[in-house]
């Protein structure tokens, strides 16, 4: 294995500072990776859907000549980065991993896409997803699954498991996620790397193929919570293409885990979440949660319980009004204007090709999504389903506000356990979206989270997640304290966690 590739995306900008590699070595480098263990939807990883190589290099030839000039475009510039399939890339395939969408090649970059750009950051390419977001496994893309890199008989999380894979197993060193109800801190708590959901509108949602617009938010993952942190900084800010966008200066951040990779919290107070842990929570996942409470403990943190009791009711309300803004937003791929087309035999109306094509273009759970929305939407429902949903949600949001009264951050558990099989939950939804259990409620709130790495179950030995959430407009929190708990593990394991995976067997595309 090549050792850039192993390197974070830190160590890869201050080398290419010093003149140690070119960016246009990095790239290939994880070309490279990509090329030996990625493979295809029959065998390997799995986790990108496009590689654009030619662009990927084009762009790490101009970070060289900026860098020979001395004007680089920003402290990453020359430091590849993968992006999720769900946010348009001008001139690459964005496909949302459905039929819907296939080939579709987007006039315009996402916000986001734009800065990593401007930044001079090369996207070697878009990685796996569930379909339109939908999904805690990444078994619902419409071309395949991506695989878990610590053992590829187990699903990656979802909904963004090819950006967490790829960064896990060194095919990347930094992604771009979306997390609706998890899928950025799931994804990355089963993979053992680092997933931030920020602050709802603290990054920029223009460009990116809306699921659920009050829930949808664009947030960094990485192996190092100081890598998400640069990451962060780069890409957030106020966007006046979007409305909900907020108009706090994305600064602090790195200062902030720079801070707490010191290791002192101490006047902090850490708020465990009573309903977050207990029943349900795989034996191994609550032993590693309880050691990383007395890391937090030894570095000078207060542990204290709130209750936060209407978060036993987030799940539910998350699945009303996520289906609900799913039905609304997906009504707009109706084959008229773009997407796919199918057209019936005979002479077929509109209504005919748009049934036709909505029935060849989604996969089973968006199909089910669109319905439940639907349903709960209509005369008669609207106020029995979502308007309650939307009640639950308010008094969630009343309970962040009591807690953090209490305690500085709130702590769990990230998922309740470790991965499962692949295939395990595919015919038991229910099952599946009891994987959100801990990461909902903060989309529901729109306050900050983060997952990071604190162990190896003992009855698998696959990583568990430790989920860190603050108060909205506090995401500097998240990264000291997250920081000061990567620091503290690491020091008890010599090393950082991904380096106790199994080495990946190559498959060549």
């Amino acid at each position: 294995m090549n050792n850039w590739i192993t390197k974070t995306a830190d160590e890869l900008a201050q080398a290419l500072a010093a003149g140690e590699v070119t960016s246009v070595e990095l790239v290939q480098a994880h070309l490279d990776r990509i090329a030996a263990v990625d493979g295809n939807a029959d065998a390997g990883l799995h986790a990108f859907l496009h590689v654009d190589a030619e662009g990927a290099l084009a762009q790490a030839k101009a970070s060289d000549e900026r860098r020979a000039a001395g004007t680089p475009a920003s402290y990453l510039d020359g430091v590849p980065i993968a992006v999720k399939d769900v946010l348009a890339t001008q001139g690459v395939p964005t496909t949302c991993a459905s039929k819907m969408l296939e080939g579709w090649i987007p006039p315009y970059d996402a916000t986001v896409v734009a800065k990593i750009k401007a930044a001079g950051l090369p996207i070697i390419g878009k990685t796996n997803m569930d379909e339109f977001a939908m999904g805690s496994s990444t078994e619902h893309s419409a071309y395949g699954p991506t695989r878990n890199p610590w053992d590829q008989t187990r699903i990656p999380g979802g909904s963004g498991g090819g950006s967490a894979v790829a960064v896990a197993a060194y095919e990347a060193p930094l992604a771009l996620g979306t997390d609706t109800g998890g899928s950025i801190r799931q994804p990355a708590a089963v993979t053992g790397s680092v997933g931030v959901k920020p602050t709802y509108g603290g990054i920029s949602r223009y460009g990116l193929v809306a699921m659920a617009n009050s829930l949808d938010q664009v947030g960094p993952v990485s192996r190092t919570v100081l890598d998400s942190a640069l990451l962060h900084e780069l890409v957030g800010g106020h966007d006046p293409l979007d409305s909900t966008s907020l108009t706090d200066e994305p600064t602090g951040f790195v200062e902030a885990a720079r801070e707490g990779a010191k290791g002192d919290l101490t006047g902090l107070k850490v708020g465990v979440i009573t309903e977050l842990q207990g029943d349900g929570y795989q034996p191994g996942v609550m032993a590693r949660f309880t050691e990383s409470l007395e890391l937090l403990k030894a570095a000078g943190a207060e542990i204290v319980e709130v209750s936060c009791p209407n978060f036993t009711h987030a799940l539910a309300a998350y699945y009303l009004i996520m289906p609900c803004e799913v039905s609304s937003n997906l009504a707009k791929f109706d084959a008229m204007r773009y997407g796919l087309r199918v057209t019936p035999a005979g002479d077929p109306s509109a209504e005919d090709v748009m049934r036709a094509s909505r029935a060849a273009g989604f996969g089973d759970e968006v199909k089910r999504r669109i319905i439940i929305g639907t349903y709960a939407l209509s005369s008669g429902y609207y106020d029995a389903y979502y308007g309650q949903a939307q009640k639950v949600r308010t008094l969630i949001q009343a309970d962040f506000a009591a807690a953090f009264e209490q305690a500085d951050v709130l702590v769990s558990p990230t998922a309740p356990t470790t991965a499962f099989k692949l295939g395990e939950k595919l015919d038991d939804p229910v099952a599946m979206y009891l994987n959100d259990l801990a990461t909902i409620p903060a989309n529901l709130a729109g306050v900050p989270g983060i997952s990071l790495p604190n162990g190896l179950a003992d009855e698998d030995g696959l990583p568990s997640g430790f989920q860190i959430q603050a108060p909205a407009h506090s995401d500097a929190r998240l990264y000291k304290v997250g920081a000061a708990l990567e620091a503290l593990l690491e020091k008890g394991w010599g090393a950082p966690l991904l380096s106790q995976a199994p080495e990946i067997e190559e498959v060549r595309a």
